[in-house]
């Protein structure tokens, strides 16, 4: 997987259940205004001197809207709690944020179970469902002396879109749709899509489809679909851009993109060092993150431009987490 100016204060009371917190989140959202991206927690929520004497962790995040947003909620989540984190936001894909994970420059961050299968591991075979794509993914992880804790309830895969002008022109309603259409269709996706198996392979494999590749940045994905710059463009399924009903999403019978519940992949002697209410407060707030949560809050940042931090806040205060 692949992805400002500062909001007033507004007084929400506290609601634990999460359906509760997805209407306080859309009120307080529509109330927001942008303000200047934070790479660290410690600006976006107080603390307590409670863990205080504990190892510094740093979580990263990788270099899309959605990642950001579930960096700035664990690592908020912690701070609340007095634990002593910081946050790199954008630090680029699977591939790159694992080894810094591995480097020690991070400790923790959040990660789809199905990319670090098929990016990070290069496993070929793809699992069968949700729950396999989680077991096989803490099982690599525990190889590498990491660990995935609880995993969300939604989960976000890669999907094509166009427009649904070009989808009724040519009769699109799946990705093997696309097929007889071959190079004549511009197919836009950030640059590792064209070398991961969950990408053109798993196109070409599974659907016979072989479009002209053009890489597009994450965050260029829907301008480049609405300028024609693409035909075909690489989004995610969680994107607050598809709420609107401007862009057709070409179904994926074959699952070629996977099952991607989110989880935090974490050294494992930062949960010892940092003792069990670390880890419980990062289950909490994963148990929070339905599909319409994520959403609303990718739709605040990428599409109101707000910041992930302060959404991250609105939404943890929403659940009396923060």
């Amino acid at each position: 997987m692949t992805r400002s100016p500062r909001p007033p204060r507004r007084r929400l009371s506290r609601i634990g259940a999460a359906l509760g917190a997805l209407v306080a989140l859309a009120i307080v959202l529509a109330a927001c205004g942008s303000s200047k991206s934070s790479t660290t927690a410690s600006t976006a929520a107080g603390s307590s001197s409670s863990n205080s004497g504990k190892p510094a962790v740093t979580i990263g995040a990788k270099n899309f809207a959605e990642s950001n947003i579930l960096g700035n909620l664990y690592a908020q989540a912690l701070k609340a709690k007095g634990f002593n984190v910081s946050l790199t936001e954008n630090i680029g894909s699977s591939e790159i944020i694992f080894k810094a994970l591995k480097a020690g420059h991070i400790q923790m961050y959040p990660e789809y179970t199905g990319t670090l299968l098929s990016a990070v591991a290069e496993q070929k075979t793809p699992p069968k469902s949700e729950q396999e794509a989680y077991e096989q993914a803490k099982a690599f992880a525990e190889k590498e002396g990491l660990t995935l804790l609880e995993k969300t309830p939604f989960y976000d895969t890669d999907a094509l879109a166009t427009l649904p002008s070009f989808a009724s022109a040519h009769n699109l309603s799946s990705i093997g749709d696309l097929a007889p259409l071959g190079k004549s269709v511009t197919l836009g996706g950030p640059p590792e899509f064209a070398t991961r198996e969950e990408g053109l392979s798993g196109l070409a494999k599974e659907y016979g489809v072989k479009p002209t590749f053009k890489p597009v940045a994450i965050e260029a994905s829907y301008p480049a679909l609405e300028g024609g710059q693409v035909h075909a463009q690489v989004v995610f399924t969680t994107d607050g851009q598809l709420l609107g009903g401007k862009f057709k999403v070409l179904s994926d019978p074959k699952h070629v993109f996977g099952f991607q519940n989110v989880a935090p992949i974490v050294d494992k002697s930062v949960l010892s060092q940092q003792g069990p209410a670390f880890e419980e407060t990062l289950n909490k707030v994963s148990k929070l993150l339905t599909i319409p949560a994520i959403q609303q809050m990718n739709k605040a940042v990428s599409v109101e431009k707000q910041t992930p931090a302060a959404v991250a806040k609105q939404f943890l205060s929403a659940n009396g987490l923060a």
